[in-house]
Parts: C-alpha cells; structure tokens; sequence
C-alpha cells in the first residue's frame, strides 16, 4: 500500500503529499497540480501526463535515456521548442528596476504585497505559455526562500504539459565575503571558497572534488539542477577578465580540476543514487566555453563587440580542447562526462577547415557537430551562451547587448535555424518561443517535415535525459526546513574555509619577515578608488575606506592609524583594472576606438602592441584593422600602486606586507623591491589572509598562472598559448613562474610541483 502523507511545514508546502515506493523512489506531487497517483504491479507512479494510464516517460524503472525517448515522441513542436529556451536571470525575489525587472500582478515587488517566493508574472507566462523549462537563477533572499519558490514553480510545471519538471540553474555562487567571519561552530547562507583561480592555486584535484560534492547538494537543497560551470577555459592571455573564473593557463592542471569538479558535482552516492552515478545529489554540469575563450586578441573579451574574435598566432587551437576531451568529457565517475557543454560568444578566427566560416563557436556547425558531436563523441547538451541570438545594440563596451557575432545581417529567427543545423540544443537567454518556432518552419520548408521532426526530438531526448537522471520527476520538492539546515551548514562553512586557507600563495618574504609576532601593532590604509563603472557599464562611485574588517584583524594584531606606532603595515590592493579594451571616447574622436588592456598600475603606452590586428570586421559600422598600438590607458585603480609607495614611506623603513587580490597576472615590478612580503589571494575571507600573516596557517598554494615581467612580454606573448611570458625576478631573486609559491621553508618543491610544474 502506498504511504501518504502530509508535509509538516508552512503554507508554500500543505498542497504537497508523498508516496512512498518500498524498495523504490519516493514521489512527491501537488495536489493543486492534477497529477494523480497509478498503482502498478505493488508500485506506485506519477500520473504526470493526466490519462490515467502509465506512460513509459512516467515509469522510474526504466533508463532515463528511454524515458526521454517516450516522452520526446509525445511533445508537440511547440513544446519542445519551450524546453530548448533558457530563461534570462531570475532573481528572487524580483528587481523592480533595471535590465532584469519583473512584476507580480502588473506591480513592483515593493507595491504587491508579493511573498518573496512568489512567481513574477514574467516567470508564469514563460513556463505557461512559451513552455519553457530551464530557468537561470541569480541572486536569492535565503535559503528559505529560495526553496519555496522552487516548490512554487515545480507545482506549476507540474500542472502544465506533460508535467515536466523545471531544471533550474545556477552560475558560480560560492564566492567568500571577505568581511565576514569564520566560526567553526556557525552557518552561513551558502558556505565560501576561494574562487575558481584559487581552488587552482591549491594544486589539489580532492579540493575541488569535495567543493562539487559539497556545492552539488547546496544547489539541490536551493532547488537548482544544472550548474553553469565549471570555466574550463585556459586562460592563454593573462589579460582576460574573466582569468579568474578560470582555472588558470596551464591544460593539464585545468583538466585534471575539470574532471575532479565535474565528478563533484555530478556523482551521487548510496541511498541517493538512482542510476550510472546519477541520483537526487546530482547536479548536471554545464562546462565552458567550447572550444576554449581565453584567447580573446589583445586579452579582450567577447561580452563586448569590442572583444568578439579568438585569435591563434601560436597555431594551438588544440590545447584549448584538452579540458574538455581528456577532463570533463572523461571523467573517473560513473556519469561519465558533463552532462552540458556551453560555447562561448567568440568567433574563433580561421578555425573551421571545412566550410571556412568566421562565426560565433555556438553558429559553427564545424566546432559543434564535426568537432564535438562527431569527433569528440559528445551527445550532451550544447547550449549557447547568452543572448547571441539578440540584435547588437549600443556601444562596442557594452555588457548589455545582443552578442550575435559573424551572423549579425541575419533575422533572429535565422540565427535560431542556423543553430539548430549547427548542432545546437538550446538557446541561452531567451524566453520566447516564437523565433524557435519559425526556424522550425525554415527548417520543414528546406528540409521536410519529417527531418525537422526528428531534428527537435533529438535536442528534447538530451534535454530531458538532463532531467530524469536527477529523479525530478519524480520528486521536484524540497522540504524547506531541510534545505535551510543544508545549505551553509557548519560542516560545508568549515571545508569551503579550509580551501580558503590553502590557496593563499605567499610570493614574497623577505628576511622572514612573516608570521608576525601575535598582538603586534599594525597600520592598514584606507583603500582609494575614483568614480568609475563597473563591467557591466553602471557607474560606481567615489570610495575611500578600509579594504578590511577592522574587527577581524583586531583578533590577530593592534590596529593602529598612526604608522609611527605601527610595527608593520598591510597595504590591501587588486589587480590593475584597466578597462575592457575600448574607449568609446577615443572613438567619438576619430579614432577606431580600441586601447590597450593594462597588467600594471601606472599610466601604459602601448609601444610594442601590433600595428595591424590579427582579425577585424569590415562592416562600415565597424573597423578591420582594432590595433592600439601607441595609445595609452590608465588603471582605474593606479591609487593601488600610491598606496603602497606612499605606505613606504610613512612606516621609514618598518616590515610592509603586501595583500593582492588577484584577478589577473599582475605586474608587481612597480612595487615589489619597495615592500618585505607579497602574499595573493582569489577571493578569501580577510580572516583567512590574517591567519596567514599572524602564523596561524603555513601557505601552501602555488601560482596557477605566471606573473609578467612588464608589460613588453605581454605585448609579445602569443593569445593562445601558454608559459609564453618573460616571469617576474624579485629583490629575493625569486622568479614568480607558473607554480611557484612560499611557505616558512623557503620555495615550496613537493608532488604538486614534481607533477606540474613546467621544466625550462
């Protein structure tokens, strides 16, 4: 007999019952949603399809891979064409301003007496009407509320179609706040790591095993299903912005982390595991960039039509590939490989030798089906990332614009037929239904309605393999209570802590100067940063504050403003940021617009940049020849650099330490002969830095990237390839190479290095 029962907790769950299987999965329903309950051979099933009888799609005992079959042959074009869509952010509750801007009933968030967990007006009319399945999260007000609204959408999704459930999704969100503080014994809202540039600097493929695990069941407890990572890119061009979502330059570093993640987050073990390694821990990972984005010319980034083209001086384009073919796509799991691959916006330049097309990764039916579908064997999911099939709009620095790059004179519609014969299955960004709909015709038009049939079940059979080898449809509900208890729970505060620890690289220490003696009397100033905008083109304004919390570094040491009581300083200070690589001003000028991207701190001159770029656009609303050289740019935060010599000078020859926050290879020429010790970190908590200074923890980490000599060797390096820099020597005659770091020994030479390090 069936066990029902009730669930114990809040209003967002009394229309939610449960049955128990013996020896079987326990399914979870609303009873708002339609869905009955059918009793077959002792076992008991979902009705999702409403038709009184068991579908195979509705059958937990067979394969998922089956399941998805059934179901796909079911689904009308409409509703498949929902389930390729992926929604654009969704944050909750909703803004009621800006690009992302939703309403409940027709109003603001703040004008509709609306629970946190409410679903937008928006949220209902693309699950309802466009059919859509797959929804972005972004930012969320608990725990707590993000598990209602979970159960909010699921019940909906649950009386809509054929039940399916939604696939909710996540980017990065396990980000520290440097301000707050570690107790062993207390929770958070989600636990911290170091980001993923320093889950790479510990050099550990356990450590970043054990963040997936730990980060898969977070995101389970959240409601969320499909994780928007690992960045699996090699970061070739230190420039890059997004360096530090990466894993670093090196491929045989990055694939052994790829695969490690992936394993994490997709591995569900014992009595929560339902088949191949899958099971209700899972969390379908989604690796990018395919073919690899980190070798943007001149370190721009495709976000920006500024940054569209990947450019291969080095011819090694294949290296870009090993993450992907020997890391993500052979895992040691039983999942096998990523369940999802994302291309990434560039147009990556003379890489097809078939049909000779310079079109964004996603448009390249070359890169998606010859490479990676038929060479590479791949049948997951390939998604495109963002809004590529949106128009262009605004300047070439624009974040918020459509991305459409090599396919900018087609339709919408035609771009969405494009991908789809390119090998695509989903469309990142959309929540319309309609331009799937009318390359759907094109297709049928150019190729029969058969083939175009066949065509969208294809996508449908990947797209919902992605969902039933999570169990969601057979459970899509969370308790709430329980998710509040898992998510940042003191265990998974204390191991995020933990790699937050190990992956503090001390480069510099000279005469030993750390640890510093406990209670010692520290000055630490005030951080300076003009108006500026932030990446996505918003202003940000004047700021002049302490980096720290003042209250942490308290514990360790005697803070003083006085740096003639002082016995050290600590100078906070970030990479150099010196922009995306475009001056819409220098445009308005006259000139083409672009401008170099800096590593250094002081005003730079492009001497030694290129005087005819490698790739350019020759339409008349653009340039072919983006060359910078000759032009100059000042970081926006240059006040870093006269921090530290102005630091120097106050504390008249005391121990000044230097703590970086590296988002970049950075070149620390400008200051390193003037300070005692360097240590760098990739977002931690000001506590961990602080246990390192004080003697608390020994450093461990090593570089996962290399820091240039000047900016001369950046000019020269090649995009696309790696350990292609002229490295750093400082006053200690310490080269600061890939791989290189400090503990209290002296430089660290153990397995990590034997294994990685590069011999010269």
């Amino acid at each position: 007999m069936s066990e029902l029962k009730q669930t114990p907790t809040t209003e967002q769950q009394d229309t939610i019952k449960y049955v128990k299987n013996n020896g079987g999965p326990t399914l979870g329903y609303s009873t708002a949603s339609g869905v009955s309950i059918l009793e077959q051979d002792g076992l008991f099933f979902k009705d999702l399809s409403k038709d009184g009888t068991l579908d195979k799609y509705e059958d937990w005992r067979l394969s998922a891979d089956e399941r998805a079959k059934n179901l796909a042959s079911k689904m009308t074009i409409e509703q498949i064409a929902g389930l390729m869509l992926y929604s654009r952010h969704q944050s909750i509750p909703a803004v009621s301003t800006g690009w992302f801007a939703s309403t409940y009933g027709g109003k603001t968030y703040e004008e509709s007496g609306a629970k946190p967990w409410e679903l937008t007006d928006e949220q209902i009319g693309f699950l309802a009407k466009d059919h859509l399945r797959h929804v972005l999260v972004t930012s969320v007000e608990s725990p707590e509320v993000a598990a209602r609204w979970s159960n909010k959408v699921q019940a909906f999704a649950e009386g809509t179609d054929f039940g399916i459930p939604a696939n909710n999704s996540s980017d990065p969100r396990h980000s520290s706040d440097a301000n707050s503080e570690f107790n062993a014994g207390a929770g958070g809202h989600i636990s911290m790591w170091p980001e993923t540039l320093g889950l790479a600097a510990t050099f550990t493929p356990e450590i970043t095993s054990q963040f997936g695990e730990i980060a898969a069941k977070e995101y389970r407890a959240l409601g969320l299903a499909t994780a928007l990572s690992p960045q699996i890119d090699i970061a070739t061009d230190p420039r890059w912005f997004r360096f530090t979502g990466t894993f670093g330059e090196d491929s045989k570093l990055t694939t052994d982390l790829a695969r490690a993640y992936v394993d994490g987050f997709q591995t569900s073990t014992g009595d929560q595991g339902i088949a191949d390694g899958w099971g209700y821990n899972s969390v379908n990972a989604m690796v990018k960039h395919w073919p690899g984005g980190g070798s943007g010319e001149g370190g721009r980034d495709a976000h920006y039509g500024c940054g569209k083209y990947a450019v291969y001086p080095g011819n090694n384009f294949d290296e870009h590939l090993l993450p992907f073919t020997e890391g993500a796509f052979k895992l040691n799991g039983k999942t096998g490989m990523a369940s999802a691959v994302m291309p990434y916006y560039t147009v990556s330049m003379d890489q097809d030798p078939v049909n000779g097309e310079n079109v964004g990764n996603s448009y390249s039916k070359y890169l998606v089906t010859d490479l990676l579908r038929e060479k590479y064997g791949y049948d997951g999911v390939v998604c495109t990332d963002w809004l590529i099939t949106a128009d262009e709009s605004g300047s070439k620095d624009s974040f918020l614009t459509g991305k459409p790059w090599g396919v900018e004179e087609l339709s919408i519609a035609e771009r969405h037929y494009k991908l789809i014969m390119a090998g695509v299955d989903q469309f990142g960004g959309n929540n319309e239904i309609e331009p799937v709909l009318e390359a759907y015709h094109m297709g049928v038009a150019e190729h029969g309605e058969a083939y175009m049939r066949g065509r969208f079940e294809e996508s449908a059979v990947r797209l919902l393999r992605n969902i039933f080898q999570l169990g969601l449809f057979e459970n899509p509900y969370l308790d709430v209570e329980e998710s509040t208890h898992i998510v940042g729970n003191p265990a998974f505060m204390e191991a995020g802590y933990e790699a937050q620890l190990k992956s503090i690289v001390m480069l510099k220490n000279k005469n030993q100067v750390l640890p510093v003696q406990p209670k010692s009397k520290v000055y630490i100033p005030k951080r300076y940063l003009p108006v500026g905008k932030d990446w996505f083109g918003f202003p940000t304004p004047e700021s002049h504050k302490h980096p720290v919390n003042l209250e942490i570094v308290e514990k360790y040491f005697h803070v003083t403003d006085n740096p003639d009581e002082a016995d050290f300083a600590i100078v906070f200070i970030c990479s150099p940021n010196s922009g995306t690589g475009y001056s819409q001003e220098d445009a308005d000028r006259g000139g083409n617009g672009y401008v170099p991207i800096s590593l250094q701190y002081r005003t730079y001159t492009a001497e030694h940049g290129r005087a005819q770029s490698l790739a350019g656009d020759a339409r008349d609303s653009d340039v072919s020849n983006r060359s910078y050289l000759g032009k100059s740019v000042t970081p926006h935060n240059t006040t870093d650099l006269d921090s530290v010599l102005e630091t120097k000078a106050k504390m008249k020859g005391k121990p000044i330490i230097v703590s970086m926050t590296l988002t970049n290879p950075t070149i620390v020429a400008e200051f390193e002969s003037e300070v005692d010790a360097i240590i760098a970190n990739f977002g931690v908590q000001d506590q961990a830095i602080m246990e390192i200074v004080s003697g608390a923890v020994e450093p461990s980490a090593l570089l996962p990237m290399q820091m240039p000599a000047n900016m001369k060797t950046v000019e020269e390096q090649l995009e696309d390839v790696a350990h292609d820099m002229e490295c750093h020597v400082d006053s200690e005659n310490r080269v600061y190479d890939f791989a290189f770091g400090l503990n209290w020994s002296g430089v660290i030479e153990d397995m990590r290095t034997a294994k990685y390090k590069k011999s010269k």
